[in-house]
């Protein structure tokens, strides 16, 4: 069995089974036996089925002694009444196997034998605790309305007519009553059970979406985080690979811009590791995060790399930007520009930050073509994925697309509420 299955199916019942019927074990374990199989008896049922077996025998002899004081009954009509009762007694221990054959059969039976009585008691009250209702009220109705028939054909020598019809019914109910009981906490036992195994695998998957939603979001904050860094450790990878006669201070510069770019990865590569470890989230306050006011710094970070980007930010206070809504922009606009350097590199690029409290935060990022052939980079658009997810889990929305004159537009909004 695979672990989807093992999960949805119920667990195996770990209690002590020889106290519980084996009907009741192969519900709450059907994987026990086999398809097909009938569960065996436990040691409960063995003790049960000989106690039934016992009352239907004494009841059947009780009987049997009575069928002398009979006025008219032929002798060898009380040889087939005591024959009867005697394959009804041995019938009751297969009670278990059919109930409603047998109980079925008892019907006819009960009106041609009075020592079976016991026996068809015993296996009426079975069919109560085995079967639906609708079989104890065609079968148990049955019974019931061939009482009286059965009392004026062979009436009682020692009770009168009205008496012993009425406790006969009476006592019926009460059999069918006491099976309907027994079933009824049956299926109540296994409903409660069924809902608790519900209930622990509700939790168990809730418990894996938020490990899967939190790797996500981890996975996010990498691809954000690194492909900056390693962007542009690569710009000047790239500048010394193709300018080696550069002059020294460009190479010193551009040397130190890789070694600072390679130091802030692995930090950052660090600091994602601990929240991993110790479980934080971001807003834990575990590692520092950015927000819009960071947005300048990151333009400059890019210009130092030999970027060329235009900043039209028209936010007088970007303090007072929620610091999840700025958080997202500041990410939209650092993806965008580490695609804009990837795919459109020389290309001037402009980012324009426009809002108002109740307005909502408005982020444009756009680039013209690049001035020659990019060669196509692989894995291209799953950023972009990335950033509209990002966006919508913010309760913004993303769009993106190439502009008229060739270029590319990325046009995020996102919501910034009244204080």
């Amino acid at each position: 069995m695979s672990t989807d299955e093992s999960a949805r199916a119920p667990q195996d019942f770990a209690g002590p089974r020889w106290l519980l019927p084996s009907a009741l074990i192969h519900e709450l374990s059907p994987d026990t036996h086999g398809a097909g199989r009938r569960p065996r008896r436990t040691a409960r049922d063995w003790v049960v089925d000989f106690s039934c077996f016992l009352l239907s025998v004494v009841l059947g002899l009780a009987a049997a002694t009575s069928l002398g004081d009979e006025p008219g009954l032929p002798h060898g009509f009380a040889v087939l009444d005591q024959t009867l009762g005697a394959v009804a007694c041995a019938a009751v221990w297969l009670r278990r196997r059919w109930p409603v054959g047998l109980a079925a059969a008892t019907v006819p039976v009960g009106l041609l034998s009075n020592t079976a009585g016991g026996a068809a008691t015993v296996i009426l009250f079975t069919l109560a605790v085995h079967r639906p209702f609708r079989y104890v009220a065609w079968i148990g109705g049955a019974q019931l309305a061939l009482i009286p028939v059965f009392f004026w054909l062979r009436p009682d020598p020692d009770l009168p007519y009205a008496g012993v019809v009425a406790f006969t019914v009476l006592l019926t109910l009460t059999v069918i009553g006491w099976g309907m009981f027994v079933r009824s906490k049956r299926m109540l036992m296994l409903s409660l059970r069924e809902r608790a195994h519900r209930a622990e695998t509700e939790a168990r998957l809730r418990a894996e979406q938020a490990q899967r939603l939190a790797r996500e979001a981890i996975a996010r904050e990498m691809h954000d985080v690194l492909a900056h860094r390693l962007t542009l450790l690569s710009v000047h990878a790239g500048a010394l690979e193709f300018r080696p006669d550069a002059p020294r201070e460009e190479i010193a510069r551009a040397a130190g811009v890789i070694r600072e770019s390679a130091h802030e990865a692995l930090q950052d590569l660090r600091e994602i590791i601990g929240v991993l470890r110790t479980g934080e989230s971001d807003d834990a306050g575990g590692r520092p995060q950015p927000t819009l006011a960071a947005l300048d710094a990151l333009v400059a970070e890019c210009r130092e790399a030999g970027m060329k980007v235009t900043l039209d930010h028209r936010i007088a206070n970007p303090a007072a930007v929620p610091a999840s809504v700025g958080r997202t922009a500041y990410r939209i606009a650092q993806e965008t520009l580490t695609n804009a350097r990837k795919h459109a590199p020389g290309s001037e690029v402009t980012v324009r930050l426009a809002g108002a409290p109740g307005d909502g935060l408005t982020l444009t990022v756009t680039n013209p073509p690049p001035r020659s052939d990019v060669p196509p980079v692989p894995g291209s658009g799953q950023g972009l994925i990335g950033l509209t997810e990002r966006a919508t889990l913010a309760g913004g929305h993303l769009a993106h697309g190439p502009t008229p004159d060739g270029g590319f537009e990325v046009r995020c909004g996102l919501p910034w509420p009244r204080t």
